[in-house]
């Protein structure tokens, strides 16, 4: 398939980044409709032309239409976004099958686990095998997109002619579209980061310095490489932009969801009050409770993994905890092989 084989695209999800895709690929020219789960805001936001809740100064493109219907959603349908929360794959691509066309692509943009620990791509795999699928990733902060900053953002999938398709329909002055083909990576990190997003937020709220936050963020790396080599991904996977460039971005952004939760925790809020505080989805707390299960049945060594999860979910006082972390005989700076 080719970009000029495209003319309509249907992004499912109207929260923040489904909103800032949909206008991202309608201002290339092609025709989107977005599909928001609940009726009332998919004719508030059709009517209106912005999507109040998440951005209220930002106007939808002319070439897009907002619906709540599936069906109306894949009208001429060539190439499919999912941008909804992981937890969400498994129903919408159930939904989907009956009307959703084999061989039409998918472009994944969720960063997590499902509860059984799959990946958005290996949901989408199972629930729609007869659709190639692709991972969109990276620093994309969808406030910042909407403010004309210059972004870029990795397209990761073994297939050649997915990825390149895909970077046509996204790429314009404002957002570079590389490419990955480690696609099971891509996915890895940008779960994996949202763990030493809230480990940072809570770094920051404990008014620690340029030194300690260089600590935090760079033994992040080594677990996200250790974890992820260990798991048969590409370490050099790592180095890209859904590794170190988006562990950046949401460990210092104070959009960041996870940084946030951080932050309110090391303030002394209970992790219900934090989650309430910002209102949205924080994946890294999931994320943190069935990475632990798997790091140690296999046995790797993730310190703040640990202690975050300490800290979380065992009752553990965050001095404390921070106090055993350094006290660790484990002194290796960089594994080498």
């Amino acid at each position: 398939m080719k970009i000029s084989d495209v003319s309509n695209v249907a992004v499912f999800g109207c929260g923040s980044f489904g909103t800032v895709v949909a206008n991202l690929i309608a201002s290339n020219g092609l025709r989107v409709n977005l599909w928001a789960r609940s009726h009332d805001t998919a004719l508030s936001v059709q009517n209106d032309r912005i999507n109040k809740r998440y951005h209220p100064k930002y106007e939808l493109h002319k070439n897009i239409t907002v619906t709540n219907d599936l069906k109306v959603a894949m009208t001429n349908t060539q190439l499919v976004f999912f941008a909804v929360p992981i937890n969400a794959y498994s129903e919408l691509a159930h939904n989907l099958k009956p009307i959703l066309m084999p061989d039409i692509p998918i472009v994944s943009t969720a960063k997590g686990f499902d509860e059984r620990f799959l990946l958005p791509s290996q949901v989408l795999k199972e629930k729609l095998p007869d659709n190639p699928n692709c991972t969109m990733s990276g620093p994309n902060i969808a406030a910042e997109i909407v403010s004309g900053d210059i972004t870029a953002t990795v397209v990761a999938s073994e297939c050649n002619v997915l990825r390149s398709l895909v970077r046509e329909v996204l790429s314009s002055d404002i957002l570079r579209v590389y490419e990955n083909t480690d696609q099971f990576g891509v996915e890895l990190a940008g779960a994996l980061k949202n763990i030493y997003a809230i480990v940072s937020g809570m770094t920051e709220a404990s008014g620690a310095g340029q030194n300690t936050k260089s600590l935090i963020f760079t033994r992040g790396v080594a677990e996200m490489n250790r974890f992820c080599k260990e798991m048969g991904a590409n370490p050099m996977t790592m180095m890209g932009l859904g590794g170190i460039g988006d562990l950046f971005v949401t460990c210092t952004s104070p959009l960041s969801r996870n940084y946030r939760v951080g932050i309110e925790v090391g303030r002394g809020a209970s992790l219900d009050e934090a989650l309430s505080s910002i209102g949205q989805v924080a994946e890294g707390v999931n994320t943190t409770k069935l990475v632990k299960v798997h790091a140690d049945s296999m046995g790797i060594y993730m310190p703040l993994l640990s202690s975050l999860h300490a800290i979380l979910f065992e009752g553990c006082p965050i001095r404390e905890t921070v106090r055993k972390m350094m006290s660790s005989t484990h002194n290796v700076d960089v594994e080498m092989e």
